[in-house]
């Protein structure tokens, strides 16, 4: 999500002040200083050369649970999905007193990734904790995920009522030329669907 991506590096760039209280357990200047490289190659969407860093880093020092979700987004935007999730899933639990927009954005690149992976059971508790913590302009995005997650798992009406979600999300909050196609996606989606959920409508109308 572009509006996900501009917080990132806004509220880590914010960070860079503050990087020799919040890293490690044991102080280290010159890993200090290394870890403020990484961030700034961080928000300059050099996600490969922080990755580099943080990866040396991890195996001299114990990173704390907001660097590990770093880390996890920083896997995320290489396509890296297994590891994304694996330090995603690590950090999430122990990030409780955080923000609820920076939690989202975290359950967002978890979700995303076990999406990509093909793990979509395992991705609709992800991005359903994802969106009482979001923006309402980036629901849309989530419904119209988990929409596929259950079209995927043969759920026909889990699909319909998330799609559907999507549809009044994205002309509420985000009907803008640019995404007038996917717009339209969803509604083929809902019309393809249709024949399916009536049928099951009707068989269990008539149990």
């Amino acid at each position: 999500m572009s509006t996900y991506r501009k917080w990132v590096l806004c509220f880590l760039g914010m960070n860079l002040m503050f990087v020799p209280s919040l890293v490690f357990a044991q102080r280290n200047d010159e890993a200090t200083e290394r870890l403020g490289k990484a961030l700034e190659y961080f928000t300059s969407q050099k996600y490969h050369e922080c990755l580099m860093i943080m990866q040396d880093l991890e195996k001299q020092y114990r990173l704390n649970p907001r660097y590990k979700a770093y880390l996890g987004v920083c896997y995320y935007y290489e396509w890296d999905y297994e590891h994304a999730n694996k330090y995603l899933t690590e950090a999430i639990p122990q990030l409780a007193l955080f923000s609820p927009h920076e939690r989202s954005f975290y359950y967002w690149a978890n979700a995303e990734s076990l999406f990509y992976l093909q793990k979509y059971k395992e991705a609709i508790p992800m991005y359903e904790a994802m969106l009482p913590l979001c923006y309402e302009n980036e629901k849309p995005d989530a419904y119209y995920r988990l929409g596929f997650c259950h079209l995927f798992m043969e759920n026909w009406v889990g699909a319909w009522n998330e799609f559907l979600k999507a549809q009044d999300a994205y002309q509420k909050y985000r009907d803008t030329p640019d995404m007038q196609a996917r717009i339209i996606q969803v509604s083929h989606m809902l019309d393809g669907l249709k024949p399916k959920v009536i049928g099951i409508v009707i068989s269990d109308l008539l149990k």
